[in-house]
């Protein structure tokens, strides 16, 4: 009988092994030899999902869909786990992870930093334009938000593109002395006398925006990855964050 039992567990994980050898191919067969209208498409990731057969595919341009293991059927949208405590949307826990690893690796000094002059409870990344009202709006919550310990770091996303007005005031806000003094002076209309001809990484944090989803401004990133689009009040911020003033 014991002879019997280890006969079936060995047939079992020699089954397992296959099934994950033959799935990890059908991970670089997917992220390799994508295809779409007969042209090749540029793949992110590729992972498997709870439901058998079925992979997450990321793309490079941050669109997510679902693939079987050739490619040739897809579904669009949101994954969603049935669980006793409700539904859990698992595309979009996997694309705030994503978001979450990315800005991480920004470097500080390529940040536009304002923070108060205790150590910061809890940190919001900020992707803003000043040309936009509803960012200037944010802006002027920012000191409260500094004195609750909620430090706030400026990224730039010119809505209007690369070649608007807002991408050049924020080149000139990048390219100051002091970039924080630069973009409260430019997010209340004054005029920058900087030359916006310096190494700065508009462009890098506009192109990184569209990829993490990024539609318009203010987009307001928390810790964990989570991107909630538009003006909040410092105090609703604050409560989203579990601070209490």
């Amino acid at each position: 009988m014991k002879r019997l039992c280890r006969t079936l567990l060995s047939a079992l994980l020699v089954v397992i092994s296959m099934n994950m050898a033959l799935a990890d191919t059908d991970t670089r067969a997917l992220k390799e030899g994508l295809r779409i209208n007969g042209k090749s498409v540029p793949v992110a990731s590729v992972k498997r999902t709870p439901l058998e057969g079925i992979f997450e595919v990321r793309l490079e341009s941050g669109e997510t869909l679902y693939s079987d293991a050739r490619g040739e059927h897809f579904v669009v949208g949101n994954l969603f786990a049935n669980r006793d405590d409700g539904l859990v949307n698992l595309t979009q826990q996997a694309q705030d992870a994503v978001r979450a690893e990315r800005l991480a690796k920004i470097p500080k000094e390529d940040k536009v930093i304002f923070r108060g002059e205790q150590a910061p409870k809890a940190t919001l990344q900020v992707f803003t334009d000043v040309t936009c009202p509803y960012c200037r709006k944010l802006h002027e919550e920012v000191p409260e938000l500094n004195e609750m310990g909620i430090e706030v770091q400026y990224l730039a996303f010119p809505r209007s593109g690369l070649n608007s007005e807002g991408a050049r005031l924020m080149q000139q806000i990048w390219c100051a002395p002091n970039p924080s003094e630069a973009m409260s002076a430019a997010k209340r209309d004054e005029t920058l006398d900087v030359e916006p001809d310096c190494d700065n990484p508009v462009a890098d944090q506009y192109h990184l925006g569209r990829e993490l989803g990024v539609q318009g401004t203010p987009a307001i990133v928390f810790q964990d990855g989570r991107m909630v689009p538009g003006y909040v009040p410092a105090e609703r911020l604050a409560a989203m964050l579990g601070i209490e003033e």
